[in-house]
């Protein structure tokens, strides 16, 4: 096997056991396990996914340019370490909320270091012809494969543990996997593998955030993401709400994390294909009229079906930062620009679940939710539209690539 594909393979088990999978995911598992025994409501234990996002917020960039000086092994063989012991901490948290925030906000400074959004700097450099795929599969497969069976997993370990003891063995598992993982597989890119995006060698931070281009793209993503990662983790209270029971919960929501993963590899092969931004467009409408189905009905098969078309939408979401990113900017400084990027867009994702929580706190449902993400949905494909394409320069007045 040739070595780009043996660190291909690395960079998607470790997804597998990453902040994705085992914290975003499973959030809505722990979620009134936690409100029951600290007599909190909702949104004050939803509160830490904004202490998690502000944290990475500020840890990305930081991160990012790490990579790009010291490079990825140097840096995320800690970081798995660091991660994993984070999240046996949690099991020892108090119902004081200082030290809960605190020890969420340690957690995602950790979990920020072995994180996807990394993984792709890692990815671009080997990759150039296939790395629409390349960066689908590794998120895709990744996170998805992770993000399918953990709920699975958390959920056995609730019921047999409790959810302090759940945190401990999702701790065991991060730790057992990744860090052998990433000893053994992970290669940093030959320098001279840094390619180029299609404006020049690779455009400094500072140039692509002059460019209106840049912009565009990180609040069309960061609308979708945002909006449809705080949905994926309210699946579970939604239906719970409407008397659905756990099971058929769970499968709506491994339903929309596998959708997830495999349409991250099958819109990174028609991006390989063709490169246009427009195509991701469709699939934020895809996403809106499966967030209303899920809202509204409570037959399984249009549940299960609005699951997959809330996995078309966030797959696409995925799949097209990390790649438009690279293509528009070059890989050179791109640590430090997905950091930026990644760094805002897990902000907003973040923001959203507590404010999904608010909403069912002051009005007894998620109604007034549904309705703002099905808007944003909407924003955003328009956003992408407005993209330029990319064989066409990104602005009249962008930095010179250097």
């Amino acid at each position: 096997m040739e070595q780009k594909n043996k660190v291909l393979a690395g960079c998607t088990i470790v997804n597998m056991v990453g902040v994705t999978p085992m914290v975003y995911t499973v959030f809505g598992l722990f979620l009134i396990p936690i409100s029951d025994e600290f007599a909190w409501p909702r949104s004050a234990v939803s509160a830490v996914l904004l202490v998690l996002a502000i944290v990475a917020a500020i840890a990305y960039p930081i991160i990012g340019r790490a990579i790009d000086r010291f490079g990825a092994r140097r840096v995320m063989i800690p970081g798995i370490i660091l991660f994993a012991a984070s999240v046996a901490l949690i099991s020892l948290s108090p119902a004081n909320p200082v030290i809960f925030y605190g020890l969420f906000a340690l957690m995602g400074a950790a979990a920020a270091i072995p994180s996807t959004a990394m993984f792709t700097k890692v990815i671009a450099g080997w990759f150039d012809e296939t790395r629409g795929f390349a960066l689908g599969f590794a998120g895709g497969v990744g996170n998805g494969v992770g993000a399918a069976i953990s709920p699975i997993i958390v959920a056995a370990l609730i019921a047999s543990f409790g959810w302090r003891g759940a945190f401990n063995g999702v701790a065991l598992i991060v730790l057992a996997v990744g860090l052998p993982t990433l000893i053994i597989i992970l290669g940093d890119p030959p320098r001279g593998a840094t390619t180029a995006g299609l404006h020049g060698t690779g455009m400094p931070m500072q140039g692509a955030m002059a460019t209106r281009t840049f912009w565009i793209l990180l609040v069309a993503v960061g609308l979708g993401a945002g909006c449809m990662t705080a949905v994926f983790a309210h699946v579970v209270p939604m239906l719970l709400d409407r008397a659905i029971s756990m099971d058929r919960a769970v499968t709506v929501l491994v339903t929309f994390s596998t959708v997830t993963a495999a349409w991250q590899i099958g819109i990174g092969l028609v991006l390989d294909r063709f490169p246009r931004p427009w195509i991701a467009a469709p699939f934020y409408v895809a996403a809106m009229v499966g967030l209303i189905a899920l809202a509204r009905s409570d037959a399984q098969p249009v549940l299960i079906l609005a699951g997959a078309l809330m996995g078309l939408g966030l797959g696409t979401e995925y799949g097209v930062l990390p790649y438009l990113l690279s293509r528009y900017f070059g890989v050179r400084h791109y640590g430090a620009i997905s950091g930026v990027a990644y760094g805002v867009i897990v902000l907003v994702q973040g923001i959203t679940p507590p404010l999904m929580d608010l909403d069912y706190d002051v009005n007894g449902s998620y109604d007034v939710a549904v309705t703002v993400i099905a808007i944003a949905m909407i924003v955003g494909a328009g956003l992408l539209l407005m993209l330029r394409p990319l064989d066409r320069p990104i602005d009249a007045h962008s930095a010179p690539a250097q």
